[in-house]
């Protein structure tokens, strides 16, 4: 199991569907081998830590449409 990474002066990204008004969240890049996620609205909540590779495969199936309703 991987050591959770140190985000408290993690660089944080905001989606690039974000507009202000919705369900958004930020990823902080540059953690080998892991994605941390947190919801935007909620800055010093938790952070949800990822797998590099699970989370690109989210991507990706998002972008596909797999989760389109």
């Amino acid at each position: 199991m991987r050591d959770t990474p140190n985000l408290k002066s993690a660089p944080w990204r905001k989606s690039t569907y974000s507009n202000g008004q919705t369900n958004c969240i930020e990823v902080a890049d540059d953690h080998f081998g892991v994605m941390p996620v947190r919801d935007s609205k909620d800055p010093h909540g938790p952070a949800l830590v990822f797998e590099a590779a699970a989370w690109t495969a989210f991507v990706t199936s998002i972008k596909a449409g797999d989760f389109d309703a």
